[in-house]
């Protein structure tokens, strides 16, 4: 089956799951994403739009985002009652808040995007050239806040960096105008966002952090699990919307950029969907998602990021996969395939 023929069945899939559901009264979920309304982004609008949360009984509404460190503390302060975003910074948010409740109910991006970007002629050519350097970012962007592990695993003197917090639109104009030795943030935000500005793919020196030993998963469906337990029923059929919206997204590229455009017009289809398929190369399709579907952790692997993520920030080892993740909400096994590409 083609990819678009798997879309239309992914699609008509959708249409038919939860009539029953609809019957009920409708539960309000205010849903916040990680970021601006990207390529990356654009599956959550493909589930919307094919139907699947009002007919599983959801009413949503899906605000747009300003960075993956951000997502937890709106959350903890019950602002919304889900959000999606790069699950480590909320790992960082539970070490340091140990009351806090929230947890990941379904690992939508597997591979990590995060980065740090610089000029291609800069004499940053190794990690430990970043010691001295100026870094620019926005203080909830997850590659700043994560930044410490990937100093940790490579010799960079964290104490050395000096950073400039910027508004997200002004992040790579600093970049390209030299106004900062570089920056930080997922490979499907900045890389682009750079070439827009003139900085093509052999002007940019790229530090993926998954190159250097950095272990991490990444963008996560969240709630507070004080939600979840009350609300079994409505995070399930958010996560398996999402997780369709996926499919669909995954399936037919295009589709999704035309619900992308719908939805911001002012969007640029040709940079969002070379946005969109860096996300499905580096971060979606990896060897687990394709043996066993979204969602399919390592828990070994998922154990050893938590304490990167601990140690980086000197806080004790206390949390354990189950203190952040639950796989209760998970619709079953088959209905998270992926399509073969």
């Amino acid at each position: 089956m083609g990819c678009k023929s798997m879309g239309r069945a992914v699609l008509a899939a959708t249409l038919s799951i939860g009539m029953g559901a609809a019957s009920a009264a409708a539960m309000d979920v205010r849903f916040m994403m990680d970021w601006a309304w990207q390529g990356p982004q654009a599956f959550a609008l493909m589930a919307r739009n094919a139907g699947c949360f009002e007919e599983r009984g959801v009413n949503i509404s899906m605000d747009r985002g300003f960075g993956s460190g951000r997502v937890p503390v709106e959350l903890a302060g019950g602002n919304y009652e889900m959000g999606l975003a790069d699950i480590n910074p909320t790992i960082k948010f539970r070490a340091e808040n140990p009351d806090s409740d929230l947890i990941a109910v379904a690992v939508m991006f597997s591979g990590s995007p995060l980065v740090a970007v610089v000029n291609a002629e800069s004499d940053i050519v190794e990690p430990t050239d970043f010691n001295g350097a100026t870094l620019a970012a926005p203080d909830f962007d997850a590659g700043r806040q994560l930044f410490p592990i990937f100093a940790a695993a490579t010799g960079i003197d964290e104490s050395t960096i000096e950073w400039i917090s910027v508004s997200p639109e002004l992040r790579e104009p600093m970049l390209a105008r030299g106004e900062a030795d570089g920056i930080t943030g997922f490979i499907t935000s900045s890389t682009i966002s750079l070439e827009r500005l003139g900085m093509g793919a052999e002007d940019q020196r790229v530090f993926r952090y998954k190159d250097f030993g950095v272990e991490l998963y990444s963008t996560s469906i969240l709630t507070s699990r004080a939600f979840a337990e009350e609300n079994p029923e409505a995070v399930s059929a958010v996560v398996a919307c999402m997780m369709q919206g996926m499919q669909m997204a995954v399936a037919d590229p295009e589709a999704a950029m035309d619900a992308l455009v719908d939805h911001e017009p002012l969007t640029d289809p040709e940079v969002e969907i070379k946005r969109w398929q860096i996300s499905i190369d580096e971060m979606i399709m990896t060897e687990n998602v394709i043996e066993g579907g979204l969602s399919n952790i390592d828990r070994d692997f998922f154990q050893r990021s938590i304490e990167s993520v601990e140690n980086a920030y000197g806080l004790p080892n206390v949390l354990t996969v189950d203190d952040i993740y639950s796989d209760a909400y998970l619709p079953p096994v088959e209905e998270r395939m992926m399509p073969s590409m």
